[in-house]
């Protein structure tokens, strides 16, 4: 590649970065429902034409956007679970990044978690970044797993119909019990519940601040997970 191609794909670049940070700005103030290619154009000074040949379709640019979001969180998630030897101080120091990750970047949390948008099918290119985090806590509990260290106290068996659905998870966590994946299913909703709750203002009058109640709760769904001291 000649020195010429590299300075158009660095412009490139720069310039796809700029038109998803003025897509982020616009989904805090008109929400995703609302994300013009037209308004953002506006933004940054260019015609609609220019913003096409980078984003053919307002749908392209949420893709982006859901696709950076996610990779953002797992990211911090695959980060937090790398520094914690012991298993359960791993899924405690996931949660507590998922949660600031979230209350620092309401709009893009809400984009991934939040209502779908009407009218947008997310592509194949949003699952595996949508899975990473979910890989991070099914490693979590592999390594307990492994390591003899994963205790959780008697579950039932999950049902035909369940074990069928927790199978796609029992590949991400080898060894670990199909009563211990259904289990790591409630946490998983448990978790991004309470989350969603914080964020969208459901705890206003009885449970504000929420750190106490998140620090008790990640502390008590690792118990149930069979994570413990």
């Amino acid at each position: 590649m000649n020195a010429g191609q590299t300075a158009r794909d660095r412009a490139r670049a720069e310039l796809t970065q700029e038109i998803k940070a003025a897509a982020r700005r616009q989904l805090a103030v008109e929400g995703a429902e609302r994300l013009s290619l037209r308004a953002v154009a506006r933004e940054l000074g260019l015609v609609s034409s220019a913003l096409y040949r980078y984003f053919p379709s307002r749908d392209d640019l949420l893709t982006a956007l859901i696709i950076d979001a996610y990779d953002a969180l797992g990211a911090e998630a695959e980060a937090a679970a790398k520094h914690q030897d012991d298993p359960r101080e791993a899924w405690l120091a996931v949660c507590r990044v998922i949660r600031a990750w979230a209350r620092q970047h309401p709009h893009e949390y809400a984009l991934i978690y939040g209502s779908p948008v009407a009218g947008y099918q997310a592509p194949d290119s949003t699952i595996q970044p949508a899975g990473r985090v979910a890989f991070v806590l099914l490693g979590i509990l592999a390594q307990a797993q492994a390591s003899g260290v994963l205790t959780p106290t008697t579950a039932p068996e999950p049902s035909q119909p369940l074990a069928e659905q927790l199978k796609v998870l029992a590949d991400a966590a080898p060894g670990v019990p199909l009563s211990v994946l259904a289990r790591t299913a409630i946490a998983w909703t448990q978790l991004f519940g309470m989350i969603s709750f914080e964020l969208f203002g459901q705890f206003a009058g009885w449970m504000d601040p929420a750190d106490e109640f998140f620090a008790e709760a990640t502390g008590q769904l690792a118990t149930f997970l069979g994570l413990n001291r």
